[in-house]
């Protein structure tokens, strides 16, 4: 497991490494922000595009191989956007980078299913859980003391000894789990998911740029809606589907998955706007803003942990309710927030933001995946991994487009028009909490859930 837990951290510290070096990175190859985005939205992307085909690879292909491989694949996207000489080779190795991620981090848990006793897969899934909230917790900070030092490449020559040290453990120390069966592959519908997400998220990407009415961006949000359509009813009519889709006909389910998602988007988008506020509206320097985010990403980690025991006691909507209100008192903040404003100021309305959102999020996802049994049980997690990056992704891509856009209308110095686009990006991150808190409504109070453990035929 250790050669699994140390490729997640490194997959999850780079998921939010890269939203700090973002104005460095635009300095360096001269580009705006609405074309750098794709480092970060590609990424996720990519992850979601491969989480969901972990599952039937895993049935082609020993675990050992495929960490290895995914090990390999990872280092191999790291070296080459270190020594990139310029974008397009930089987003190819992250691009490469979110394969390794995409595979390892669903056949983490999996993996966890099938060697540990029932007793200990609490104890276990709590490792793994604070291993994935702690890597983007110290993630700015960390990435932050970098660029203080040192320039951009460093950030990717940093993944390596700690994937190097991975790839020993899954070399020396790697068994195999489950069944090789090596069943049929359906090529059209990983196609598909191919088209249908890539559309989406490159329509959302691109309107940064060319504006929502733009033919770039209606042509590719056309193109990913129809084949996404296309993607689900070949899910829902599969025998064998790669995602399960007919989970979603559970209420329980479906609510607590739609809350997650607008959970993980508000995250996403906060965190992804934040230091590029405090370095291009405040004017702080980069190794500061990596320790102003500090504070917010450890709360966050605490409050993930502390918010999953609070299910057990008083179920999921009360947190949740309680999780979006506080969230909203943060965002509100942070859209308030000048180009003069303090440091105090802008680490206080973070850490509340990150009590908030976490406080909500742990529970609806708990209440999902209890509302489910059995396979199901695998099906709902896979759903949810896979979602999680997407909207992850178009969270991103959303708050990028109205960065751009606030700016475009604001006047004054550059750190005021940076601020005022701050503040339109921030509106969105204050949307979706609105949305969610309505949606909240919706969980029940306290109810009783199946096991989540899968069953035998599962395993096989």
């Amino acid at each position: 497991m250790v050669s699994m837990l140390l490729g997640a951290f490194v997959g999850m510290f780079s998921e939010t490494s890269l939203n700090i070096a973002l104005p460095k990175l635009s300095i360096a190859f001269n580009m705006s922000t609405a074309t750098l985005q794709w480092l970060v939205t590609g990424y996720m992307l990519i992850i979601g595009i491969i989480m969901p085909l972990s599952s039937i690879i895993s049935k082609w292909f020993s675990t050992r191989k495929i960490i290895i491989f995914a090990l390999l694949v990872f280092i191999l996207g790291s070296v080459l956007s270190a020594m990139a000489p310029g974008f397009a080779l930089l987003l190819t190795g992250r691009m490469i980078q979110g394969i390794g991620t995409g595979l390892i981090l669903p056949l983490m848990f999996a993996v966890a299913m099938q060697i540990f006793p029932p007793q200990k897969l609490g104890a276990v899934n709590g490792i793994m859980a604070l291993v994935i909230m702690f890597a983007p917790a110290i993630g700015p900070t960390l990435t932050g003391l970098i660029l203080g030092i040192a320039n951009w490449r460093w950030i990717f020559w940093s993944f390596i000894p700690l994937l190097v040290i991975a790839l020993i453990f899954a070399v020396m120390e790697l068994e195999n789990v489950g069944h090789i069966s090596k069943p049929r592959v359906d090529v059209l519908s990983i196609i598909e998911s191919i088209i249908g997400f890539s559309g989406i998220v490159a329509g959302a990407s691109l309107s940064s740029r060319y504006g929502w009415a733009s033919w770039q961006v209606i042509v590719s949000l056309v193109i990913g809606l129809v084949v996404l359509f296309l993607y689900v009813h070949r899910q829902l009519t599969l025998e064998s589907p790669i995602l399960n889709l007919k989970v979603l006909k559970n209420k329980e389910f479906t609510v607590g998955t739609i809350l997650v998602m607008l959970d993980f988007a508000i995250i996403l988008s906060a965190i992804y706007l934040m230091p590029q506020y405090i370095q291009n509206g405040v004017g702080i320097a980069v190794a500061l803003t990596g320790v102003i985010m500090l504070p917010g990403g450890v709360i966050n980690a605490v409050t993930s942990a502390i918010a999953g025991r609070l299910y057990d006691n008083i179920g999921a909507r009360r947190p949740a309710i309680l999780g979006f209100i506080i969230a909203f008192i943060g965002a509100v903040m942070l859209a308030m927030a000048s180009d003069t404003a303090s440091i105090v100021y802008i680490i206080a309305a973070h850490v509340i933001l990150m009590i908030g959102a976490p406080l909500a999020m742990s529970p609806a996802q708990t209440s999902a995946l209890n509302s489910l049994s059995g396979r199901e049980a695998g099906d709902g997690s896979t759903i949810l991994n896979t979602m999680q990056q997407v909207v992850g992704a178009l969270a991103t891509a959303f708050a990028t487009s109205f960065l751009e856009l606030g700016r475009g209308a604001a006047t004054g110095s550059a750190a005021a028009r940076f601020t005022a686009g701050s503040h339109t990006g921030f509106y969105f991150t204050i949307a979706l909490i609105i949305v969610a808190f309505i949606v909240s409504f919706q969980l029940k109070d306290r109810q009783r859930g199946h096991s989540i453990k899968l069953d035998e035929s599962a395993k096989n």
